[in-house]
């Protein structure tokens, strides 16, 4: 049985620019049982972590050529859910709420246990990389699920309940054509006589929003966004 409770050896990824203590880490780390492979900058920790398979990552915060923060956010950017123990010799709360909200999963300060870090990385592999709510992107809008937000070309787009309602199943759809009865379904309380007029009028309302030219209407059978 492997170090992180499934068959086969858990492979880890060490991203720190301290060559002693990545060294320290590594053999430590080996010495347990894992598979482990280090970096010492941050593009090369963000294109190790996009394309090596590894089960969790101990990422440092002040790397050479981007920061392990730049790292964090532009992996979950991509929907990667790779779990991340950020390590920092800043030990603030503001620094350590920086690291989490940026998209990391633990937080260390140096100078650290090496016995705490090891609990934390397999508290960590015990949750695997759970499932995060999705940015959904079609063309220049972006719409974030976590925070209600909306935005078309970086600029922020207002909308009613009901119209980023309408917008998020659209844009979890894209390309196809959604039906005027499956919007009513969806999008509106199947509980209410409500009119399918009400789509049109809203499709209207969204258009003027994010664009005219980004709603089709397909004659008869519905809209898709573009």
């Amino acid at each position: 049985m492997s170090p992180g409770g499934t068959l086969g050896r858990v492979r880890l990824l060490v991203v720190e620019d301290e060559s002693r203590l990545a060294y320290a880490l590594q053999r430590g780390l080996q010495a347990e049982g894992f598979a482990v492979d280090v970096e010492s900058t941050g593009p090369a920790g963000l294109d190790a972590a996009r394309h090596g398979g590894y089960d969790a990552m101990i990422l440092d915060v002040m790397l050479p050529g981007l920061s392990g923060y730049e790292v964090v956010r532009r992996l979950r950017a991509e929907e990667h859910w790779l779990p991340v123990l950020m390590l920092s010799a800043k030990d603030g709360e503001y620094d350590q709420a920086d690291g989490l909200d940026c998209g990391a999963d633990d937080y260390l300060t140096k100078p650290f246990s090496y016995v705490v870090l090891l609990a934390r990385l397999r508290a960590l592999l015990r949750r695997g990389a759970p499932q995060r709510p999705t940015v959904l992107t079609v063309g220049d809008l972006r719409l974030d699920p976590a925070r209600r937000r909306v935005t078309r070309a970086d600029v922020e787009v207002a909308l009613t309940t009901r119209e980023y309602a309408l917008l998020d199943y659209l844009m979890r759809r894209p390309g196809e054509v959604v039906s005027k009865t499956e919007l009513l379904d969806h999008v509106w309380d199947a509980s209410l006589d409500t009119a399918p007029n009400a789509v049109e009028v809203y499709v209207g309302y969204l258009r003027r929003k994010i664009g005219r030219d980004r709603l089709e209407t397909i004659r008869g059978a519905g809209y898709r966004l573009r």
